[in-house]
């Protein structure tokens, strides 16, 4: 018997080792679980905050760009009120006119918006759309004749395309 029980107090402390490392083990796996658990319903939180903030940005984006545009409409309403009365000066209205004119463009400029007008340079398919073609003894081949319709780029991604007239050159002979 002597021999048999110090073989069974090992198997005794081997199993009390195994079922400390298997308790241990659990525990571990247990605050695992938490932790990813954690992690989940912050990534979660996360994504709705962001969405909540994109839509909200979105939504308040033109806020600024409304505000600089608001002198811009009253200064229509003046010159709609000036318009209006009987002695009326039409030199002093377009005047009126071009200064709102160019408090609109100052306005959008400062948000990025750029004037795209291509008179006398040479005709760029990126950034210009060619309505039609004249041939021109002063002009060469592909250079902008006239601006039909100024384009605009936005921070450099173009909005609309400037409608030009584009040179073929000098006539021809037997054109005409």
């Amino acid at each position: 018997m002597t021999a048999a029980s110090p073989a069974a107090e090992s198997a005794a402390a081997a199993g009390e080792d195994l079922a400390s490392q298997l308790a241990s083990a659990k525990q571990e796996a247990t605050a695992h679980h938490e932790r990813h658990l954690r992690a989940v319903a912050d990534l979660e939180n996360f994504r709705k905050r962001s969405v909540r903030e994109k839509d909200e940005l979105r939504q308040f984006a033109a806020g600024r760009v409304l505000e600089e545009l608001l002198p811009v409409l009253d200064n229509l309403a003046l010159g709609l009120a000036a318009a209006k009365a009987p002695n009326a000066d039409l030199k002093t209205l377009v005047g009126g006119i071009e200064m709102v004119g160019s408090q609109l463009k100052s306005a959008l400029a400062t948000h990025g918006l750029k004037e795209i007008n291509p008179a006398g340079s040479a005709f760029d398919p990126n950034q210009h759309e060619a309505i039609s073609q004249l041939p021109s003894p002063d002009a060469a081949d592909g250079t902008v004749l006239q601006v039909v319709r100024i384009g605009y780029s936005l921070n450099g991604r173009l909005l609309r395309p400037a409608s030009v007239v584009v040179s073929s050159g000098p006539a021809k002979e037997g054109q005409g």
